[in-house]
C-alpha cells in the first residue's frame, strides 16, 4: 500500500513538473534509478536463496540417507546379536543330551533379564519348552508355520516377518535356528523378540522436523514407526513401499497426503524395508518462507526508497525551480540573492548566480559610469582640442607642419581615451599609459627605451592629462632629443615617495641640448595642465648629455576613487 501511494504521488508530482513534451521530471529518473538498482538486487538475492536452498536440500538428502542407513544397520546389529545368542543356547549340553527340561531352566535363567523368549519347534510345527510359560504346559501349534517350514526345508536360519504370538498375543518376530539332536530328531530353536523393540532404533536416530520413518516387514506390516504414522502390526498405508524402486538418494513418492520425497533402505539380512519421507512442501518450506520474507522486505524497502525518493525529488525540484526563478531575475537585470538550498551543488549554482548578478550590476554601473564619463569627457576633449589647435597654430611655421603636429596630438589623446574605456573605473595603469604613448615614437632598438616602476593606477582626468604630457615629451624626443639620432636613449622611472608620485623622464644624447625659453604647446601641457590640474611640481633640468623632466604629483590627485577632478582645458588654452 505504501509503495503504491508513494509511486502514485511521485507520478503526480512528475506530471505537474513536466512542462514540455520530450522532457521528464527528475522523479522519472529517480524511479528508473531505483528500479535499475533494486530490482536486479532482488533477482540476484532470489537466485542466491534458490542456490542456497538447493545446497541445503543436498545436505538434507545426505543426512536422511545416512540416518536411514544407520537405522537399518542398528536393526541388523540387533538381529545379529540375537542370532549369536541363539547359537550359544543351541550349544548347550543339556539340549544335546535330550534334557529339554534342564535346557529350559538354564535358558529361562539366561534370558530372565531380557525381553526375549525361547521355544523349541518340532517337525510337526508344535512347540514346547517356551520360556513364556511353565515347562509342563501342553504343546501349542506355532503361529508362524511358513517360517518354520522354510527353516526345516533349507536348514538355514530364518528371520520371520511380524507375527502375532500364540502365547504372548503380541506382535513379535522369530529367529529360527535348525539343529539336529541325533536320536531326538531335528528341531528348531526359536528366539522370540517383541517388534516394538525397534522403536528405540528409530528414536535414537532422529530425523529433521517434518520427516517420518517406518520399518516394514516383507508383508507390509509396521514393525516400528514415527509417532502418528501407524501402530506396530498395522498394514503400512501411506504409500506402497514394495512398488518403490531402490535409489541412492531420495525419490519422488506419491503419498495419501500428497507429493513427497522419500528414501528407501532394504536390509540384506531380513529383507525388511526402512522408509523415510516428508511432504514436498516441508522440504520447500524454508525456501518459500525466505522468499516470502524477501518479497515482503523488498516491498517495504522499495516503499521506503520511493518515499525517500519522492521527498528528495520534491526538495530538488523546489531548488531547481528556485534556480529557474533566479535565472529569470538575472536575465531581467534584477538583483539575485544567494539562497541556502539543501543540495550543496544547487547551493553553489545559486551562489554563482548571485555573484553573476553582482558582477552584472557592477558591469552595468561601470557602463553607466563610462557613458557619463564619455559624455563629460567629450565636452572637455572638445575644449582640449580647441586649446590644442590654438597652441599648435602659434608654434607652427606652415600649414603642413600645423596639420601634422595637430594630428599627432589628436592621436595621443585618443590613445588615452582607449585606455579609459578599457579599464573603466578600475583606473588606468601608469605603465600601460606610458608604453602606449611612447610606442608610436620609439626607435626600432627596444634597448634604447626603459620604463620601470611599481603598479600605479590613474583616474580618468589624470590619465588624460598624463597621456598628453607623455605624448608631448615623446614628440620632443623625436624632434630634439633621444629619438632624433641613432644613439640616444630614454629612461622613465617612477616611485612613491611620501604619498606622492615621483616620475622622472630622462633623455640621454651624445651632446648637450640647447636651452630654450620658448613656450610651445608641449611646455604648456607639461607645466600648466600637469602642474595646475594635478597640483604637481614640474621641473625641467638640462644636463650635459641630455634633458630631464621631473613630476612630483600628490597621490590624491591621481587616485581612481576620486574621479571628480577635470582638467581646466580653458585655462590651459590661455
Amino acid at each position: 500500500m505504501a509503495l503504491g501511494i508513494g509511486l502514485q504521488a511521485s507520478m503526480e508530482q512528475a506530471d505537474k513538473t513536466q512542462a514540455k513534451p520530450g522532457r521528464r521530471s527528475i522523479v522519472y529518473y529517480l524511479v528508473a534509478l531505483v528500479l535499475i538498482s533494486v530490482v536486479p538486487s532482488f533477482i540476484f538475492a532470489g537466485v542466491l536463496i534458490q542456490r542456497n536452498q538447493s545446497a541445503q536440500e543436498d545436505i538434507v538428502e545426505t543426512l536422511i540417507v545416512a540416518t536411514s542407513r544407520s537405522i537399518v544397520q542398528a536393526m541388523e546389529r540387533e538381529i545379529a546379536a540375537n542370532i549369536t545368542t541363539l547359537h550359544v543356547l543351541a550349544a548347550s549340553p543339556s539340549l544335546r543330551d535330550g534334557d529339554f527340561e534342564g535346557f529350559y531352566d538354564r535358558t529361562k535363567l539366561a534370558l530372565d533379564s531380557t525381553e526375549a523368549h525361547l521355544f523349541v519347534v518340532n517337525p510337526d510345527f508344535s512347540t514346547f519348552a517356551s520360556t513364556r510359560v511353565p515347562y509342563d504346559t501342553p504343546p501349542n501349534q506355532t503361529s508362524d508355520v511358513a517360517s518354520a517350514k522354510k527353516a526345516f526345508e533349507t536348514n538355514e536360519i530364518v528371520v520371520s516377518d511380524l507375527v502375532l504370538g500364540a502365547v504372548s498375543k503380541r506382535w513379535v518376530y522369530n529367529i529360527l535356528l535348525p539343529v539336529d539332536l541325533g536320536p531326538y530328531g531335528k528341531k528348531l530353536i526359536a528366539l522370540n523378540q517383541q517388534a516394538d523393540n525397534f522403536a528405540s532404533a528409530l528414536s535414537s536416530n532422529s530425523l529433521p522436523d517434518g520427516w517420518n520413518s517406518a520399518l516394514i516387514d516383507n508383508d507390509g506390516r509396521v514393525l516400528a514407526a514415527s509417532p502418528g504414522v501407524a501402530n506396530v502390526g498395522d498394514q503400512f498405508s501411506v504409500f506402497d513401499p514394495m512398488a518403490q524402486r531402490y535409489a541412492v538418494g531420495w525419490q519422488d513418492i506419491e503419498t495419501t497426503a500428497g507429493p513427497a520425497l522419500g528414501v528407501l533402505q532394504r536390509s540384506a539380512t531380513t529383507g525388511w524395508r526402512l522408509v523415510a519421507w516428508a511432504p514436498v512442501w516441508t522440504i520447500n518450506q524454508p525456501l518459500m518462507t525466505t522468499m516470502v520474507f524477501l518479497i515482503a522486505g523488498g516491498f517495504i524497502l522499495l516503499g521506503l526508497i520511493v518515499a525517500a525518493m519522492f521527498w528528495v525529488s520534491r526538495r530538488i525540484g523546489q531548488s531547481v525551480r528556485g534556480l529557474a526563478r533566479d535565472a529569470q531575475r538575472l536575465g531581467a537585470g534584477q538583483p539575485v540573492a544567494a539562497t541556502r538550498y539543501p543540495v550543496s551543488e544547487i547551493a553553489e549554482i545559486s551562489e554563482a548566480l548571485a555573484q553573476a548578478s553582482l558582477d552584472r550590476q557592477s558591469a552595468e554601473s561601470d557602463v553607466r559610469f563610462l557613458m557619463r564619463e564619455v559624455a563629460h569627457r567629450s565636452k572637455n576633449q572638445m575644449t582640449v582640442i580647441a586649446a590644442m589647435a590654438k597652441q599648435t597654430a602659434r608654434s607652427a611655421d606652415d600649414l603642413q607642419g600645423y596639420v601634422q603636429a595637430f594630428e599627432r596630438r589628436i592621436l595621443g589623446l585618443s590613445r588615452s581615451t582607449d585606455l579609459l574605456l578599457t579599464h573603466g573605473r578600475a583606473g588606468i595603469s601608469l605603465g600601460d599609459l606610458i608604453d602606449s604613448q611612447i610606442a608610436a615614437f620609439s626607435p626600432d632598438d627596444p634597448a634604447r627605451v626603459k620604463a620601470t616602476g611599481p603598479m600605479i593606477r590613474l583616474n580618468a582626468p589624470a590619465a588624460q592629462i598624463m597621456g598628453m604630457a607623455v605624448h608631448e615629451l615623446s614628440t620632443n624626443a623625436v624632434k630634439y632629443g633621444a629619438f632624433l639620432g641613432d644613439t640616444g636613449s630614454l629612461a622613465v622611472r617612477w616611485k612613491i615617495v611620501d604619498d606622492k608620485l615621483d616620475l622622472m623622464w630622462r633623455e640621454t644624447v651624445g651632446e648637450k641640448l640647447p636651452t630654450s625659453e620658448r613656450t610651445g604647446f608641449g611646455t604648456t601641457v607639461l607645466k600648466s595642465m600637469v602642474g595646475r590640474s594635478l597640483s604637481a611640481d614640474v621641473q625641467r633640468i638640462y644636463h650635459d648629455d641630455g634633458i630631464e623632466w621631473r613630476f612630483v604629483i600628490p597621490l590624491q590627485a591621481i587616485d581612481p576613487e576620486d574621479a571628480a577632478a577635470t582638467p581646466p582645458a580653458e585655462e590651459a588654452a590661455e
